[in-house]
């Protein structure tokens, strides 16, 4: 038995395991073990403060980004308004002047056509003077114009007095 290769690996081996549980390697490596767990535990806490860091900033922006919508929808929602107002209003202007604008023109028509009528009145009146200042003077040529001037002149004595 202490001939085989077998026994002397054997026994090199626990001599070995001895001397590493002598020098208090395995507590050492449990030790390190623990060292590198405790490392990753809180490598893996990190991770989570950081995950639920994340996730609280997500959802603040998500927030804002809900409360960004809501607000630009108010400001497209007032510009709508504004410019219904407006053109309302740029509408009533527009009206109102052209409503100016047909009363002065039709103002205008009515003083040309009073004009007009005064001219062709003054016209009509200016041709019946002629007219009548011609044949009144071929009338009153002679006896017969003396005698109607006689009797003109007796016409107003009576309606003077």
């Amino acid at each position: 038995m202490f001939k085989t290769p077998e026994f002397w690996v054997a026994v090199s081996f626990f001599i070995f395991v001895g001397l590493l549980i002598w020098k208090g390697i395995p507590g050492m490596i449990t030790s390190a073990l623990d060292a590198r767990a405790e490392k990753i535990k809180q490598q893996l806490d990190d991770a989570q403060k950081l995950r639920e860091e994340a996730q609280s900033l997500l959802a603040e922006y998500e927030r804002k980004r809900k409360d960004a919508e809501k607000e630009a929808e108010a400001i497209v929602t007032q510009a709508k308004a504004e410019a219904e107002t407006y053109a309302a209003e740029t509408r009533a202007k527009l009206e109102d002047s052209m409503a100016r604008r047909t009363k002065m023109a039709e103002d205008k028509i009515t003083q040309a056509q009073v004009e007009a009528v005064k001219a062709v009145r003054s016209a009509a009146a200016e041709v019946a003077i002629t007219a009548a200042t011609t044949v009144i003077a071929n009338a009153t040529k002679g006896a017969k114009g003396n005698k109607l001037i006689d009797e003109s002149i007796a016409l107003i004595k009576t309606r003077l007095n």
